[in-house]
């Protein structure tokens, strides 16, 4: 899936820097700081019933898909600012955009619920939304991306298991 023309041009994120008081993040297997290998958070526990890559009708899905119950916490993966709040992107329907250090972007799609705002710093692990079926999303999930600059990179390889 890709954000359409009407979303937030998500290389504006990318492009303005760093969040501001956020920790340095690494893609697992490269370490950083004392803690030794940083790595995101999943923002929900559940089946993923969309990988990231191409799909069986040779869409691409930058992102991975959760099959969630309306309304499950979704945590934020790492601590960062909120760049984006709002339901203006067609096919996502509630969407955030979180923007942490090193250029790094996770969105969350297809909430319910948004509980933090542009603007608003968050920590791993916060609630930050419930998850839902807004948006073109066939039933209650979590679309979720990481994104390093602009580029959309597969969750999964930068997901810790904790």
């Amino acid at each position: 899936m890709r954000f359409c023309a009407a979303a937030p041009a998500l290389a504006e994120y990318a492009q303005a820097g760093p969040a501001q008081n956020t920790l340095q993040v690494s893609p697992a297997g490269e370490g950083n700081n004392n803690a030794g290998t940083l790595s995101f958070l999943a923002p929900v526990r559940g089946p993923i019933v969309m990988g990231f890559g191409r799909t069986d009708n040779g869409r691409q899905n930058e992102g991975i898909d959760y099959a969630v119950p309306e309304g499950t916490d979704v945590r934020a993966a790492e601590d960062g600012v909120v760049a984006y709040a709002g339901d203006d992107s067609k096919g996502y329907g509630k969407l955030l955009l979180v923007r942490h250090s090193n250029g790094f972007i996770t969105a969350y799609a297809y909430a319910s619920e948004l509980l933090v705002g542009t603007g608003d710093g968050v920590r791993r692990g916060q609630v930050i939304a419930k998850s839902g079926q807004t948006g073109s999303t066939p039933a209650p999930r979590l679309h979720f991306e990481i994104r390093r600059d602009t580029v959309p990179v597969d969750p999964l390889r930068y997901l810790s298991s904790g």
